[in-house]
């Protein structure tokens, strides 16, 4: 499989007015990511919303994206809180080709144990022993409120070897980060900021919401070494950051794009109010590229 790496924006996910995926906007927005400078595409995730879709409309996506955009560069996400959509998410990644999928802990039930993991990936490891897709861990436990510490990690490692290649981090502990990459695995922070440590080989990349808006800057820093641009790109990310993610990414997208269309959120999300809209606009505009 293609080891992903650096750049990597957690593609949003267009909504049309009937609430199902918008799948022709969707590639457009993934194909402009690209084009202006990521690495990769983390498509399915939670600044995609896909925790907000059936099985079917994600599948949908992923199909989208297969018969579009190089799913060399593209990881998905795969997790579920029943293990057996899961298992079909990962079996269709599998399938279509997708360099990876990501897989959240099911994020229902807490306090599951290490054991509970571990029985739930020996299901999925087997369920796609046939097309042995990378499977790269989504630790978000503000989310999940299951964790995958340390410990976990390495008894996965143990387990099931080469299958268990990297993971995402959204947690914001850097030195838990730098705990799981010397374990061995490929560590994406959800944060841009960590860009010119990952070209420095600390970590693999990143994988960003706000990497939706401020693609160029991050490109630079990480393929550059450019600190000014970094310091804008972490600039654009803290002004997104003042409200609901989100909402905050769909409303400069839509600016950027060009389209109105790109800002619904999908429900039980809302848009931003129209003062925080402006805001936002008029604070960011200058900065972007």
């Amino acid at each position: 499989m293609t080891s992903l790496s650096g750049v990597i924006a957690a593609a949003a996910t267009p909504i049309s007015e009937s609430l199902e995926p918008d799948t022709e906007r969707f590639v457009t927005l993934c194909r402009t990511l690209l084009d202006q400078g990521c690495d990769g595409l983390n498509v399915c995730g939670t600044t995609g919303e896909a925790t907000s879709f059936s099985t079917a409309q994600r599948t949908a996506v992923m199909e989208a994206a297969a018969s579009a955009l190089p799913l060399s560069r593209l990881m998905v996400g795969t997790g579920a809180a029943a293990l057996a959509d899961t298992i079909a998410l990962t079996q269709k990644a599998a399938d279509l080709g997708f360099a990876g999928a990501l897989v959240i802990p099911p994020f229902y039930y807490k306090d599951v144990s290490d054991d509970g993991m571990l029985a739930l990936f020996a299901r999925l490891v087997a369920a796609t022993a046939d097309k042995p897709i990378d499977l790269y861990l989504y630790n978000f436990p503000a989310l999940s409120s299951v964790p995958y510490t340390p410990d976990l990690v390495s008894k996965l490692r143990e387990r099931f070897g080469s299958r268990i290649v990297g993971l995402k981090d959204s947690s914001g502990d850097l030195d838990y980060a730098k705990a799981i990459a010397a374990l061995g695995l490929r560590v994406f922070p959800s944060n841009e900021a960590v860009l010119l440590k990952a070209r420095a080989g600390e970590f693999a990349g990143c994988i960003s919401a706000s990497a939706n808006v401020n693609p160029e800057y991050c490109a630079r820093a990480f393929r550059d070494g450019d600190e000014a641009a970094l310091a804008t790109a972490t600039k654009i990310r803290a002004l997104v950051s003042r409200k609901v993610l989100i909402a905050s990414v769909k409303v400069v997208l839509a600016h950027r794009m060009g389209d109105a269309a790109f800002e619904a959120p999908m429900p039980p999300l809302t848009p931003l109010s129209s003062e925080d809209r402006r805001q936002l606009i008029e604070d960011v505009a200058p900065l972007l590229a």
